[in-house]
């Protein structure tokens, strides 16, 4: 009976899951037992004939899971369990499968053909996010709205450099996997210690022949195990990517509250319900979940980073926690980037809130502008700050426009006239290069994307 969410179909994709399910896992490491056999007989180890057999008969066609997990019932061994399953279906040639190997060299190899699998899946998802961010950056490369430090209104911005941010963030994140790919998709066949012993002086060919078939990378030098090091800097950035989308999960949940409303994730009005005893919620709970997944993420980071530790050539303490953390790791993000890619895809835009929202103070968020201007008429800067600090003040403490404050006021106008005042509190007008920062990220974004052979046929 399913326990766990990702078993019970709550969680994850189809797409994803698959790659991780144990007929999948099974079928990998039967893959690696058939490419090692071809490799054994083009150095001239064993028959052609049993190299043929092996690669013909490595499949979950024939090597089927129930079998293994009747034989590991009985000898306690996972990896000897498919070795006995496969070597029980080649007849004669059986004699040959798994030659000069280590159960290590069987595991971590399969791991890598996972890895090599489920990084196109994240690389597609992460490509999607990145497409859509791209649209969303240039929709709304003009659409004020006011910025927020320390969660106070601080100066006017576009809603567009605010995605602008999150599209380059979201950029690096696919160059890092991109990049880390040589390091993380990887396998071995080094033997129990890592001398290759088993496979005599041919060892290195052996493994070159093998990853070149399997399409990895062979490690420079290993122990029994590829070193865990490469595991944890790919947990580490899959980590990564689940904390930007937490970032963007959380900001549109803070966008999406009541007093603010300036932004709203996807709701059915036609069927989804809110609450079960408030009728008119409307939650950002897709939002939530990612921010939620994300916890879970960051704390896969301990595990992967305890694992790189082992004593000697190696220990088993890796082996237990690695078949939560690497299936758990990857079919979470690549749910959260489904979510995330969801949400903004349907993400709803109250510009007319935010127009609102930006006139919330009175004119006080545009104190900076003001400041810069008697600046340049030649008030001290720090003078300037002072006397528009008390003006601000004044205006806060009389609910008054800081227009009328500030008009009233002899030292400001004594310096500017009331249209350079009118433009110093035109929030259109204090942008600064916002759209033009979104113009550039959106071209490099694009520029990147048909590098990678990615549409950016959008804008």
């Amino acid at each position: 009976m399913p326990i766990l969410p990702i078993d019970t179909g709550r969680y994850g994709t189809p797409e994803m899951r698959r790659i991780f399910e144990e007929e999948a896992r099974l079928q990998k490491m039967l893959e690696v037992e058939a490419a090692l056999a071809w490799a054994l007989t083009e150095v001239g180890v064993i028959p052609k004939k049993a190299a043929e057999k092996i690669g013909e008969k490595a499949s979950t066609r024939y090597v089927k899971l129930e079998r293994v997990k009747e034989i590991e019932k009985t000898i306690k061994h996972d990896i000897m369990a498919v070795v006995e399953a496969l070597a029980e279906v080649c007849g004669e040639d059986g004699g040959y499968v798994h030659y000069g190997a280590t159960s290590s060299d069987i595991l971590d190899t399969a791991t890598g053909l996972q890895f090599k699998e489920a990084l196109v899946v994240l690389e597609s998802k992460l490509n999607m996010l990145e497409g859509v961010l791209l649209e969303l950056s240039w929709k709304h490369r003009k659409t004020l709205m006011v910025g927020r430090t320390h969660g106070q209104h601080a100066l006017p911005m576009t809603l567009g450099l605010k995605f602008a941010v999150w599209l380059r963030e979201v950029s690096r994140h696919i160059q890092r996997l991109r990049e880390g790919r040589k390091r993380f998709l990887v396998g071995k066949l080094t033997g129990a210690v890592g001398t290759q012993a088993g496979f005599g002086p041919e060892g290195l060919t052996v493994q070159k022949l093998t990853m070149e078939r399997l399409g990895l990378h062979p490690v420079e030098a290993s122990t029994q195990i590829v070193q865990r090091d490469r595991y944890a800097e790919l947990i580490c950035l899959l980590a990564l990517v689940a904390s930007s989308l937490d970032k963007f999960a959380a900001e549109i949940r803070e966008l999406q509250r009541t007093e603010i409303g300036e932004l709203q994730e996807p709701f059915d009005v036609g069927r989804q319900v809110g609450s079960s005893t408030m009728p008119h919620k409307v939650n950002p709970i897709h939002s939530e979940r990612v921010c939620g997944l994300a916890k879970l993420m960051r704390g896969l980071v301990v595990p992967a980073l305890e694992n790189i530790p082992s004593w000697q050539e190696r220990d088993l303490t890796n082996s237990s926690a690695e078949r939560f953390l690497l299936p758990t790791a990857f079919i979470t993000l690549d749910y959260m980037l489904s979510l995330i890619c969801q949400v903004l895809k349907g993400l709803k835009v109250n510009e007319e809130r935010m127009l609102e929202n930006l006139n919330l103070t009175q004119g006080r968020i545009m104190s900076e502008s003001l400041m810069l201007a008697l600046t340049k008429k030649g008030l001290g800067r720090q003078e300037a700050h002072r006397v528009l600090r008390g003006l601000v003040m004044k205006s806060w403490a009389e609910k008054k426009p800081l227009k009328e404050i500030v008009l009233a006021d002899e030292q400001v106008r004594s310096r500017l006239s009331e249209e350079e005042i009118n433009r110093a509190l035109d929030p259109n007008a204090y942008l600064g290069t916002a759209v033009e920062q979104v113009e550039l990220a959106v071209e490099k974004t694009r520029s990147e994307r048909e590098s990678r052979g990615v549409s950016s046929a959008l804008l």
